[in-house]
């Protein structure tokens, strides 16, 4: 569970920290009070569930004076993975809201019920406050139906709501709008390849701020190779496992979703240790880096083709950000499409938005950290502030 607490005067950041390993062993709570300068802590202990973390998190808080019970906090804001078609937009949280999340548990069973736990306990402790869920699927609801349906029959899709939703959408949000204004213009000016590349990874074709098309799928497991991920897969392979192979359905799933792409590959899914592994002369690490450039480089020209003319491609997250041999790889070989990284640009590690292509480059290659934080933030603050605005009226 990631946190952080917000002033939306400036957007500063007055604390932030991370819970990892719930339900582990041994859990960690990493909290930095950035509002009063001071040293990051942790603990290190058992945290059973993320109702025990939230409740964790709010004791740090109200141990720096920031705690949920400050009369000048504004509101919660939740990212929630999954809204399905009915969410397009933050949404101030309800009974109705909550059993919409509820329903959409099949489709979502890793996420969802962690997001709902979490908001119930937020709501628990400042049921005074508004609580507003910002949808990973609500930036991709604006691609065309003949990008969002599969190929299968109507009837069965539509009862069993089956579709392309996509997700890991604040971050493709924050992205797009933020390479727009490295490139000195507007959103709707510009079309943007956002790609997306962490742990899970996506990419997104935005036409003008708006999505036209995504990687991911009805589920999270569609598209780019990842992690523990295989991304596009033949269907055909989960009937031959189970037939052959005689895996069960949650069988083949775990394989899909937590054995397979990157660490499937090699057994690793960090990409530093893939390339140290390279550096090495490691083979298999080798190839499983090849794969998951090729993919890359597959959904590149895919939506150069979708977008037909494109003003940057811009990568984000933990291997997007920082792994400078895959936006190397990734664009070699484009130069027709006006692709290219200059060597220099791209090798300086920074935490700022930045341009890694060469002047002479028709198509702007950036590197834009993302802020899914700041994006959930910004869409909660505006929200609350204008139904307190259509109150006041």
């Amino acid at each position: 569970m990631k946190y952080q607490l917000l002033d939306m005067r400036d957007n500063a950041r007055l604390a932030v920290g991370l819970v990892e390993r719930i339900g582990e062993e041994t859990s960690r709570l990493k909290h930095t009070p950035l509002a009063t300068d001071g040293a990051a802590r942790e603990q290190n202990r058992p945290i059973a569930d993320h109702e025990e973390a939230l409740k964790a998190v709010a004791a740090e808080l109200a141990h720096d004076g920031l705690g949920l019970d400050s009369p000048e906090l504004a509101a919660i804001g939740h990212r929630v993975v999954h809204g399905g078609k009915q969410f397009t937009e933050p949404t101030v949280i309800d009974d109705a809201v909550l059993k919409e999340v509820e329903r959409l548990i099949p489709v979502a069973p890793l996420h969802n019920p962690a997001n709902l736990t979490g908001i119930r306990t937020a709501m628990s402790l400042r049921p005074d406050l508004p609580q507003v869920a910002v949808f990973d699927t609500a930036f991709h609801t604006t691609m065309p139906e003949s990008a969002a349906r599969y190929a299968i029959d109507v009837q069965t899709a539509d009862q069993h709501r089956i579709r392309r939703y996509g997700f890991h959408g604040t971050s493709h949000a924050y992205v797009s709008r933020k390479t727009a204004e490295l490139l000195g213009k507007r959103p709707e000016d510009v079309n943007v390849i956002v790609l997306h590349l962490g742990n899970g990874a996506s990419a997104s074709a935005v036409r003008g701020g708006v999505c036209v098309d995504t990687s991911m799928g009805l589920t999270p497991l569609e598209g780019l190779v990842m992690g523990t991920r295989s991304g596009d897969i033949d269907p055909a392979v989960i009937f031959h496992l189970m037939r052959v192979g005689e895996m069960s359905a949650d069988e083949v799933d775990v394989l899909l979703n937590k054995r397979s792409g990157l660490i499937g590959l090699c057994g690793d899914n960090d990409m530093r240790e893939i390339r140290r592994r390279i550096d090495e002369g490691d083979e298999e690490a080798r190839l499983a880096f090849e794969i998951y450039v090729h993919r890359l480089k597959k959904y590149i020209g895919a939506y150069y083709a979708v977008l037909g003319r494109v003003d940057a491609v811009a990568f984000t997250a933990g291997v997007g950000e920082n792994a400078a041999p895959v936006r190397e790889a990734a664009v070699a070989g484009l130069e027709e499409l006006g692709l290219a990284v200059d060597g220099e640009l791209n090798s300086v590690r920074s935490d700022e938005a930045r341009i890694v292509s060469p002047e002479y480059a028709r198509v702007a290659v950036a590197v834009v950290p993302t802020d899914e934080e700041l994006e959930i933030a910004r869409q909660t603050y505006a929200l609350v502030a204008n139904r307190a605005g259509e109150r006041n009226d």
